[in-house]
């Protein structure tokens, strides 16, 4: 690690560059194209580091490691406590490196590193830590069968190698989501980042060997999602393919699987998140709730509350309040402890949002505050409040990724549940209220995977994390998710002398 000086004055850790190179079957190894392609310091634009290009060659080499390791190696025919005490040693090296593990995601995607540090790197290694202590606690059933001349039970058995396909926006914890419960379950696989946000991954492959798993249990191949993407999902020899990023790319995902071996597929797609405040909220915590709700991760996150509804009767107050301080939201260096939003990952998805914006405004909505790039150098943008948005407007229906939000205006509570429901995704839902009737009503009413009642991203190990409709068809954490690396296999036999047909 090295000091360096943030645009804001503050001292940046900037981490050395250890790990450029796919890691396949326990080895670090060039492409076999022998092609790079340069990860870009979101804060100004510049390269930090060349990084192997994965291709469908290499994703074949890292699915014959994973399915010999699978087929042959120790890692399934382990017990679940021999998994948890590797698993919980590669824990305990992630917390030994919380502080270059976050270093490398700010400077690979922009994310704040005090919140890297605080959030992302703790809740990695508790994913870790939560499957392995689930590890040795997977049972199948004794049945009752219908028959009573027969004796039935089930086992649970790890489904085969995994395809994980991660997204950029939370690259470490989307790792440990996906991965900690596939190990858990005895699975092998091959990992691959995102292409803006590949140096992280690659520093959790090299714990890997450190933490002792077999050779070829976990492959990590950085590339692109046109290239080792597609040939992963595409693959004979995987058994299963985990994504999460857009709705278009999960869609072809799927139609890959169906193409080659019907593998089983597990989507965690896009999302259009409504936030519902009533008017019995506390403006200034229902404003502050809003806020984070839309612009945390510089408002790169899948369940971000972009659409928020105010009821009539405090609307003009909550309005004023999120205007005030979304002027207080600090965009800067995601080194420097005071910003609360850094700068958007890519040179493309600044272009994207700032297009959106543009529309907003072309459309007719009111823009209230931000709708500005900052600075000349990197992809930083104001935090955007838009009102008087219609349903009708590419930003209130199009899934934008960026700091933008929506506000609109809801009389009654069905009028409110009509507005929630009116998207073609289904992830997540806010509702701010003290009624315990209206918080019913409405929770129950919302089609989504998740609602956070007077509180926003409270996500929790222990619960299950989906979306409904074009937002997906699958559960992250908690045992839904330990279940999707496992198939269910039913034993039947008669009993002793006991005729069977």
């Amino acid at each position: 690690m090295e000091d360096g000086k943030c645009n804001g004055g503050a001292t940046a850790v900037l981490p050395e560059i250890k790990f450029t190179k796919l890691f396949i079957n326990g080895q670090f190894l060039d492409a076999a194209s022998g092609k790079t392609f340069e990860t870009i310091d979101p804060r100004n634009g510049e390269v930090i580091a060349k990084i192997a290009a994965g291709d469908k060659e290499d994703v074949d080499l890292a699915v014959n490691a994973a399915r010999h390791a699978f087929d042959h190696g120790p890692w399934p025919r382990m017990t679940g406590f021999e998994r948890a005490r590797i698993i919980n040693k590669y824990t305990d090296l992630i917390e030994q490196n919380i502080e270059e593990l976050a270093a490398l995601d700010s400077i690979d995607g922009g994310k704040l590193f005090h919140a890297g540090k605080m959030n992302d790197i703790p809740a990695a290694a508790g994913h870790f830590r939560y499957y392995a202590g689930a590890a040795d606690k997977i049972h199948g059933e004794t049945l009752r069968m219908t028959r009573p001349s027969m004796f039935g039970y089930t086992l649970k058995e790890p489904i085969g190698v995994v395809g994980h396909i991660i997204p950029w926006n939370f690259p470490s914890i989307m790792f440990a989501m996906k991965v900690a419960p596939a190990l858990a379950a005895g699975c092998t696989m091959v990992v691959k980042p995102a292409e803006q946000t590949p140096l992280s991954a690659l520093f959790y492959a090299h714990l890997s060997k450190e933490a002792g798993f077999p050779d070829g249990v976990i492959n990590v191949v950085t590339g692109f999602g046109t290239t080792a993407g597609a040939a992963i999902s595409s693959h004979m020899d995987i058994d299963k393919v985990s994504f999460t990023g857009s709705t278009d790319v999960g869609r072809k995902i799927m139609q890959a699987a169906a193409a080659s071996n019907l593998k089983k597929v597990s989507l965690e797609l896009g999302g259009k998140s409504p936030l519902l405040i009533f008017d019995d909220a506390d403006v200034n915590k229902a404003a502050e709730l809003a806020l984070l709700g839309c612009f945390y991760n510089k408002g790169e996150i899948c369940v971000a509350s972009s659409r928020v509804f105010v009821q009539e009767g405090i609307y003009d107050k909550v309005v004023a309040k999120m205007v005030e301080k979304a002027k207080d939201w600090t965009v800067g260096d995601p080194f420097d402890s005071t910003s609360r939003q850094g700068p958007q990952v890519d040179k493309k998805q600044y272009e994207k949002i700032l297009s959106y914006i543009e529309h907003g405004k072309n459309d007719g909505a009111t823009l209230l505050t931000g709708g500005n790039a900052i600075g000349d150098k990197g992809y930083f943008i104001e935090p955007t409040i838009f009102a008087d948005v219609t349903e009708d407007m590419k930003i209130y229906k199009e899934e934008i990724f960026g700091p933008v939000m929506s506000l609109m205006k809801f009389k009654t509570i069905e009028e409110g549940i009509k507005c929630a429901n009116n998207t073609k995704y289904g992830l997540a839902a806010g509702i701010v209220s003290q009624n315990i009737d209206v918080i019913n009503t409405v929770s129950r009413s919302i089609r989504a995977g998740v609602i956070w009642v007077n509180c926003y991203f409270a996500f929790d190990l222990d619960s299950p994390y989906g979306g409904y409709k074009m937002s997906g068809n699958c559960r992250e954490s908690g045992m839904d998710a330990l279940d999707s690396y496992l198939q269910v296999k039913s034993i039947a036999m008669p009993l002793h002398n006991s005729p069977w047909m």
